[in-house]
């Protein structure tokens, strides 16, 4: 029998310094058996980075054809691509073909290095694409704040991102591989 997945709750309260967006927001995200907390927890991050009341998480891992997160207009088009983890550069093209913008978080520690350098020359053709490097040990601090309900605070100012939950805070600073 398949085991299903875990949903997570979070009530986030975003101060977003840098774009000036505020605002409390509950999300629901749902957690596959084979995902790691640090997945699920970059996951929120991806979405803290670009919160907008329009942006969805995909449905999920084990579901090749959906981003982790995007979002989607009235008309069915997409504005922003979002993927975590180490994507291959097809997945990438395809996804700049139907998106405005695509972005990746890439998080893996030292598998990064090589997955880049594999990747870059042909990500750097590709238009609309931001790569953002998340260090391991960010992505480890992060999955620490990780429960089945979450009550988090996320202050985002100069680059960085400050999570907070009653008793510890941690902070997330993306390094840019590749611009868009």
């Amino acid at each position: 029998m398949a085991l299903g997945s875990t949903v997570h709750r979070a009530e986030l309260e975003l101060a977003d310094i840098d774009r000036g967006v505020y605002g409390s927001h509950t999300l629901t995200l749902a957690r596959h058996p084979s995902e790691t907390e640090e997945r699920l927890m970059l996951r929120l991050l991806a979405w803290a980075m670009f919160a907008d009341p329009d942006l969805e998480f995909g449905r999920g891992i084990s579901t090749g054809e959906d981003p982790d997160l995007w979002l989607r207009r009235p008309d069915d088009t997409i504005a922003l691509w979002l993927e975590v983890g180490l994507p291959e550069e097809k997945r990438l093209r395809r996804a700049a073909g139907r998106a405005d913008q695509v972005v990746v978080l890439a998080c893996g520690g030292r598998a990064v290095p090589p997955w880049w350098a594999r990747q870059r020359e042909g990500l750097q053709r590709i238009e609309r694409l931001r790569v953002l490097e998340i260090p391991l040990d960010h992505a480890k601090a992060l999955a620490g704040l990780c429960a089945r309900n979450m009550r988090l605070h996320c202050t985002v100012q100069e680059g960085q991102y400050m999570f907070a939950d009653a008793s510890q805070s941690v902070v997330v600073v993306p390094q840019t591989l590749h611009p868009h």
